[in-house]
């Protein structure tokens, strides 16, 4: 039992180590982003679970684009008009999806976002921007950094993982399963990011977005 509570000791304290980040972007050469007066966030995929954890993120990304001088709609207003709508295509970068987008929302551009990775310590993500009409790349980001998670929440998800393995009881199936249930899914699950991972993953949203052209030029820093 020392044993095993020394381990997840030292992968807790592992994960809470590493708290950099960095990314890396290209935009279309030539391309007249001034042209782009609205932006709509349509999904968030990935190693991430939940309405709750996607509009956290698609939020922090219009907070970055408006810095930049966009107008945008966001994921959880795109999601909210297409379900009225009756809207059933779950891709919304297909040609139809980005042609119901346009007509409704009247949107030149469209932003999707992936998180490819989150583990527990680091976590990567890309972000594209393409335009509504061709699906062309204007611009695509992408980073990566610390995953925020403290010594609890990964103590927390390693505990769960056991209860749920208990509660699935039985067979092999069973407990995994149950240690799904647990909460170990090798993402972000749940109703919202922590305090935590909230802090690392706006980090790395800003690194991602660093280098997006802005609409409108802005003044140099003094």
């Amino acid at each position: 039992m020392r044993a095993v509570c020394a381990s997840v000791l030292l992968v807790a304290l592992a994960a809470a180590g590493c708290a950099s980040s960095h990314g890396e972007s290209y935009a279309a050469t030539g391309y007249d982003f001034s042209s782009l007066d609205k932006v709509a966030i349509v999904e968030v995929t990935g190693k991430v679970y939940g309405d709750a954890v996607k509009n956290q993120i698609s939020n922090m990304f219009t907070m970055e684009l408006m810095k930049k001088g966009y107008t945008v709609v966001e994921r959880s207003r795109i999601k909210e008009v297409l379900k009225e709508q009756e809207f059933q295509g779950s891709d919304l970068t297909s040609p139809e999806g980005r042609a119901k987008v346009k007509e409704i929302f009247n949107v030149p551009a469209i932003l999707v976002i992936d998180i490819p990775k989150y583990e527990k310590e680091k976590m990567s993500m890309s972000a594209k921007l393409l335009d509504v009409e061709t699906a062309a790349v204007l611009w695509i980001g992408s980073g990566d950094g610390s995953t925020g998670k403290t010594a609890a929440t990964v103590v927390g998800a390693v505990g769960g993982a056991a209860l749920g393995a208990v509660l699935g009881g039985g067979g092999t199936g069973d407990r995994v399963t149950g240690a799904v249930i647990g909460g170990v899914v090798g993402g972000v699950a749940g109703n919202m990011l922590s305090p935590d991972q909230a802090k690392q993953v706006r980090k790395v949203v800003a690194k991602v977005a660093e280098s997006l052209p802005p609409r409108i030029a802005q003044p140099a820093k003094k």
